[in-house]
């Protein structure tokens, strides 16, 4: 229905907080150099599930747009859709995304900590 659009709305966000954050300066903290990632991974996502709802027919060029949206019934089921099913979505990426980093911040932290012992 409408579930891609959580992702969306956080992947506009996280473009946001990427364009300020490289304005002002260029971050040593590992969340903030692998932001684009987040965002990418956010952006392609809500883009295959748009792509999904369109094939469907769940979404049309003309309004409401969201066919889910004409009545107010249907409109209910679809913002607990989104409330449920994309909160989770895009709780569950920025989960993986943030599990990614500390690995990553990990493996480079290991060489480094490797020389200063000898």
């Amino acid at each position: 229905m409408a579930c891609f659009l959580v992702p969306a709305a956080e992947a506009a966000a996280v473009s946001i907080i990427k364009k300020t954050t490289k304005k002002t300066t260029v971050s040593e903290n590992g969340f903030l150099k692998r932001i684009d990632t987040l965002g990418n991974m956010l952006w392609g996502g809500s883009a295959l599930l748009a792509f999904e709802h369109i094939w469907h027919g769940e979404i049309v060029p003309f309004f409401p747009f969201l066919t889910n949206a004409a009545s107010r019934e249907t409109a209910v089921m679809m913002l607990r859709e989104m409330a449920v099913s994309g909160v989770g979505m895009a709780a569950l990426v920025t989960a993986v995304w943030a599990g990614m980093v500390v690995v990553a911040e990990e493996m480079t932290k290991s060489p480094q900590k490797a020389i200063k012992r000898r």
